[in-house]
């Protein structure tokens, strides 16, 4: 058990310092990336969707990453791979493009170029290392697309903005972070089934996905998981539940007397005089309360 705590904390620090990392290179660099990146990937895509329908989907063969064929000097497939489109139905293309351009516009507007391209590269690069592990492991390490990254694109979303509506099919409103919860489960059964299926690279990908996700934002879960444990101490603290019991007790106590407030001296209550101002003497021994005529006009109580 404490081996695990001990790994677990050492994996810990490694994001957290591979977060830093990404943090000051992105204020040490600002003109680095391209601005709109998303435009270009969604041109990219258009392009590759013409390229494969006018060669009958011949290119397809020629634009998927394969470490082998790179090897023997096909070296655009590291970048072309990028461009193929996940559909090949016109209209899910379009929103698939558009959705994908709006996620992308608006992590590049809250971060700025630089780590937005820092985010989108790193997951292409992830992508590409598991590709070659998986060739020289398995014998096999096709790529076609990058359906994950983009997919983990929209996890940062939804970190980001959590409360924001997206329309799901188009026609019901659900918030980011529900649909971000049902991506995860996506994730899962993809790498359950892969697995079934004994396809490791298949089974791979998401979980590179979402360690690059990981890599961006560990700081801000481990912060979030920190706020809520100190909640949930302060909530079950001895204190908080004897606050709360007499915040209960002092509510029922004046619902049976019928006012809230009544001064010591003269006898008025809130209820006779809702226009009145009552106040607490600090000096007074005990919890004293007097009316505006005789918050300065009394005899201090001793006990």
């Amino acid at each position: 058990m404490l081996f695990k705590l001990k790994n677990s904390n050492r994996e810990g620090a490694l994001l957290r310092k591979l977060n830093s990392a990404v943090e000051r290179f992105a204020l040490r660099h600002p003109n680095f990336g391209v601005p709109n990146l998303m435009l270009y990937i969604v041109i990219g895509n258009v392009a590759a969707f013409f390229l494969l329908r006018m060669t009958y989907y011949q290119a397809y063969a020629a634009m998927a990453f394969e470490w082998g064929s790179i090897l023997r000097f096909q070296l655009w497939r590291l970048v072309s791979f990028i461009f193929i489109p996940q559909s090949t139905e016109p209209f899910s293309l379009i929103l698939s493009l558009y959705f994908m351009y709006f996620i992308g516009s608006m992590l590049e507007r809250e971060w700025g170029t630089p780590k937005f391209n820092l985010y989108y590269l790193s997951g292409v690069v992830l992508t590409i290392l598991t590709g070659i592990i998986s060739y020289y492991a398995f014998g096999a390490g096709v790529l076609t697309g990058t359906y994950y990254v983009n997919m983990s694109m929209f996890l940062a979303f939804a970190a980001l903005y959590p409360d924001a509506r997206l329309m799901l099919l188009y026609i019901i409103p659900v918030k980011a972070k529900w649909l971000a919860l049902a991506d995860l489960a996506l994730f899962a059964v993809d790498v359950i089934a892969a697995l079934l299926r004994g396809d490791w690279l298949s089974a791979l990908l998401p979980v590179i996905a979402l360690l690059n996700f990981l890599i961006f934002f560990w700081c801000e879960i481990v912060d979030q998981l920190d706020r809520r444990r100190a909640y949930a101490r302060h909530r079950n603290s001895r204190q908080t539940i004897q606050f709360k019991s007499a915040v209960r007790q002092q509510r029922k106590k004046e619902a049976q007397q019928g006012y809230r407030h009544k001064c010591s001296v003269c006898g008025r209550t809130d209820t006779d005089h809702p226009d009145l101002e009552f106040r607490y003497c600090s000096r007074c021994a005990g919890y004293h309360c007097f009316c505006a005529d005789h918050i300065f006009n009394h005899e201090h109580f001793k006990e």
